[in-house]
């Protein structure tokens, strides 16, 4: 997922008459860069602040990494097909709506994909396509109806040996409404999460606008389809067009169907509007998947979900409720 999202923050220094002002810290994070705005009084408050999102977000990394070998998730993943895992209710909550998700979008978004992840390394230096027989097995492991929960006992059990479940296409979008979540609870009025294109906003900028977003074209980054106010909401841009392999002259990205183990194709970008980032994520990656039509149509059921999609020929598609008169 990459952040193709600019916002529109105004002057860092644009006070309003109770004093107020935004302040900004970009930083690696989840192995990727999180950029946290906070309206606040003073810089000393503002750090205050911004360093709690940050402990709270490193906090769900220890939780949810499938790369940290004491992480509880890493725990789930070592014993696939031999045992239910025990796990705190916060990682078992997480894990009972992402297998919601795969209900609705057919299995387009599925956290047990990542038993796929050795096969695509999409480090620009693969030249041949990988082993069939490896791929094929592979995505005999995938499946979250094979993701056995016990609620009574918060266990988690991957029924099949070889399974693992990872949360690339959900947990920054999870943890930048997590660490929005806390900000509120500690009295900050306005700011902005921003997970590498998974984005959660709340409140208004000093001059008591809202926070608005531009979508970026992937064809040409210098112009946008349109300014969007974002209020007390989130909106993640997941786009194929940078991570990617050449093969025998064919682009591959790195968006994988769960399904077959296959790269997607026919689609540049997705920018999808939801009350959640951690929704968003998910949808967003599930689009591209799913395919224009079917990720529409979807959208168009879901309340208070838009979406902007922007086809391999450069060409628009959008929800019902997005208006572009460009596309």
């Amino acid at each position: 997922m990459v952040n193709k999202l600019i916002i529109l923050l105004g002057f860092v220094w644009m006070f309003n008459l109770q004093g107020q002002s935004i302040f900004k810290r970009e930083m690696g994070l989840m192995g990727c860069q999180f950029d946290i705005t906070v309206v606040a009084s003073s810089q000393n408050e503002a750090n205050s602040y911004i360093d709690i999102a940050v402990e709270e977000i490193q906090r769900i990394e220890t939780m949810i990494s499938s790369w940290k070998t004491n992480s509880q998730t890493s725990a789930v993943n070592r014993n696939a097909g031999l045992k239910p895992v025990k796990v705190d209710d916060e990682l078992f909550q997480l894990i009972k709506r992402s297998i919601q998700l795969s209900t609705i979008t057919d299995g387009a978004f599925d956290i047990s994909f990542a038993s796929i992840d050795h096969i695509w390394n999409f480090n620009k230096q693969e030249t041949t396509m990988p082993d069939q027989a490896k791929l094929l097995s592979s995505v005999e492991a995938i499946g979250y109806e094979h993701i056995q929960l016990d609620e009574a006992n918060s266990t988690v059990f991957l029924t099949k040996k070889g399974m693992k479940i990872g949360f690339g296409a959900i947990g920054k979008g999870y943890a930048a409404d997590k660490a929005k979540e806390l900000l509120i609870k500690k009295g900050v009025k306005s700011g902005i999460i921003n997970a590498s294109g998974d984005m959660n906003t709340w409140g208004k900028k000093p001059d008591g606008n809202a926070w608005k977003v531009a979508i970026t074209n992937p064809m040409n980054k210098t112009k946008s389809y349109g300014l969007f106010e974002i209020n007390n909401q989130a909106v993640v841009t997941s786009g194929n067009y940078e991570k990617y392999v050449l093969i025998n002259g064919e682009r591959y990205s790195h968006i994988i169907d769960p399904r077959t183990g296959q790269p997607t194709k026919g689609i540049l970008s997705v920018s999808v509007f939801a009350p959640k980032a951690e929704m968003a994520d998910a949808l967003a990656t599930s689009i591209f998947v799913m395919g224009v039509d079917v990720g529409l149509n979807l959208i168009n059921q879901l309340p208070n979900v838009e979406a902007i999609i922007v086809k391999s020929n450069g060409s628009l598609a959008t929800s019902n409720q997005i208006n572009i008169t460009s596309k």
